[in-house]
């Protein structure tokens, strides 16, 4: 039904209203028209009682459509971005409340108007508690409907643990994910929420050069892996309006979709492991993969710029490796020998020190 013809059914029912109340409107408009403009006898008050209550209805009615359209545009809005799951659990929560207050209905009502009013609050607040308790219990009520006849969930109804692969911004633009991706490493179903690609875009319209580049690149890797690769991808389009930081979201998704976060970023890998979520990290997959070196090992490398220590060179392995020369500051520039003394591990990646196997030998 249209707005107009939702205006006219209305503007309709108000002047057969004001034709119904004709034996209270009809004097009251006849004193009108006596005192202010000397009219004896309103004729057909009956129809003019009918053309007063359609103004008044059509008056009330198009503010009242304006602005109910309005907010149940907003209202459908945000129903449209709760994931199925919590909209589930929060519209079971809601029938309970409305069934305890229907059950309770038939005894207030019996105090009169004021059982009534007292009613009509119960079963606005049962239903509003009701489902707001359903909706922070969706997990406990997804796993009730999807139980079968012994209480167990069956396992055709719920994803495998870990078959979602979440990304985050971060590993996106870093890029490495679609090399992993078309090696076939990676297992299940990519999933792309759609905050993270608002933050993509976000970040691809910033006025900061640099910023505006890594944004783009994202995008560009997101249109290799869902067009080139063969690699299920998921456009996940639920949000969670109560959290703003893209980390939380990112927790909570993974939790309701019961997988795994795929990042490069420290301190998200940290928050989900504090929050129990399982976390593949593209740093930790690539210190893994690199290369054993031990000490005493010989290599050759290119120094390439001073160290931060006095006498120091810096190389750099073909996997980006950095290594720190001992003395090596005269041989910058040049390709040498050098023997591995040590091998430190941090957060960051492997560092390797070494020193030149020509001094070595002149020892």
């Amino acid at each position: 039904m249209s707005k107009r013809q939702a205006l006219l059914i209305l503007t309709l029912a108000g002047g057969f209203w004001g034709y119904q109340w004709n034996e209270t409107i009809g004097p009251f408009l006849s004193r009108i028209a006596q005192t202010q403009f000397g009219v004896e006898r309103l004729v057909g008050k009956a129809y003019w009682s009918f053309a007063v209550g359609a103004v008044l209805w059509f008056v009330v009615s198009f503010w009242l459509l304006s602005y109910g359209l309005r907010q149940f545009r907003k209202w459908e809005e945000r129903v449209a971005k709760i994931p199925f799951p919590e909209l589930l659990a929060g519209t079971a929560g809601l029938i309970v409340g409305l069934v305890i207050s229907a059950l309770l209905m038939p005894l207030l009502t019996k105090a009169g108007w004021f059982g009534s009013l007292l009613a009509f609050g119960l079963t606005v607040m049962l239903g509003s508690y009701g489902f707001r308790i359903g909706y922070r219990k969706k997990d406990d009520v997804v796993r009730m409907f999807s139980a079968d006849s012994d209480g167990k969930r069956n396992p055709k109804d719920v994803p495998a643990r870990g078959d979602h692969k979440i990304l985050d911004t971060s590993v996106i633009i870093d890029g490495r994910i679609a090399d992993i991706c078309k090696t076939g490493f990676i297992e299940g179903t990519l999933v792309i929420p759609e905050f993270v690609l608002e933050e993509l875009q976000h970040i691809a319209d910033s006025s900061d050069l640099l910023k505006r580049n890594r944004g783009r690149r994202g995008l560009d890797i997101l249109n290799k892996i869902q067009k080139e690769l063969d690699v299920k991808v998921l456009i996940y389009e639920g949000d969670f309006g109560e959290s703003t930081e893209v980390d939380s979201k990112l927790v909570r998704l993974a939790k309701a979709l019961r997988g795994k976060v795929i990042t490069n970023d420290f301190n998200l890998n940290k928050v989900c492991e504090l929050q129990g979520v399982s976390v593949l990290n593209i740093n930790d997959l690539a210190n893994a993969v690199k290369p054993v070196v031990l000490p005493g090992e010989e290599i050759v490398v290119q120094v390439i710029k001073d160290g931060k220590e006095h006498g120091q060179g810096v190389a750099y392995l073909d996997d980006g490796t950095m290594i720190v020369v001992e003395g090596g500051r005269d041989f910058i520039g040049a390709t040498i020998e050098v023997l591995v003394t040590s091998v430190l591990q941090t957060s960051a990646g492997r560092m390797i020190f070494a020193k030149p196997k020509l001094l070595e030998k002149a020892l």
